[in-house]
């Protein structure tokens, strides 16, 4: 009898044009350290391992092999931070690093701030709200209400749609679909 595997996803990797650009935007902005860089031994690619969290080495990789003048590919990369205010401050230091065409999204269950990296790669902070709705779900974020006021707009807007729920009973109800 096989039992159920339930992997998690650990990391990204993304190719880049600049990787210097790169690494200092991603240390700066995210405050990732670099645990490792190096040439590929396969793939031959000059790689920067990143990461934010002790217990894991990298959570991005960055290599080279990015063409000038290509697109990027990448939907999005999203980081969670714990509280409004720290999104808050990274709004700022992304703005003050080279990010643009930053865009603030309230989806119910999360507020989000979207914006490109210096290689135009679409990039997402999020925190979580104490709500769940169904998604997509994307009304404008206005980040400069105070936490009370953002937390009862968006209680307002989650309590309105199909769907709503406390994000606890979402959590446990999802736990217990993953343990069938």
């Amino acid at each position: 009898m096989r039992r159920n595997v339930h992997p998690n996803l650990s990391h990204v990797g993304i190719f880049v044009k600049s990787i210097e650009t790169m690494e200092k935007f991603y240390a700066t902005v995210f405050d990732l350290a670099v645990t490792d860089r190096g040439t590929g031994a396969v793939f031959k690619n000059m790689l920067v391992f990143m990461s934010g969290n002790p217990e894991q080495h990298h959570q991005l990789v960055l290599s080279t092999g990015r063409a000038e003048g290509s697109p990027s590919t990448v939907m999005q990369l999203s980081f969670i931070v714990p509280d409004l205010d720290a999104l808050r401050s990274i709004r700022t230091t992304a703005l003050d690093n080279g990010a643009d065409k930053m865009i603030g999204l309230n989806h119910g269950n999360a507020w989000s701030i979207y914006f490109d990296d210096p290689e135009q790669n679409k990039v997402e902070v999020y925190v979580d709200t104490p709500f769940h709705t169904p998604q997509p779900c994307g009304q404008p974020l206005n980040l400069d209400l105070s936490n009370e006021a953002l937390l009862a707009e968006t209680e307002a807007l989650a309590r309105s749609l199909p769907g709503f729920m406390p994000r606890a009973d979402y959590v446990r109800m999802m736990a217990d679909r993953r343990s069938k």
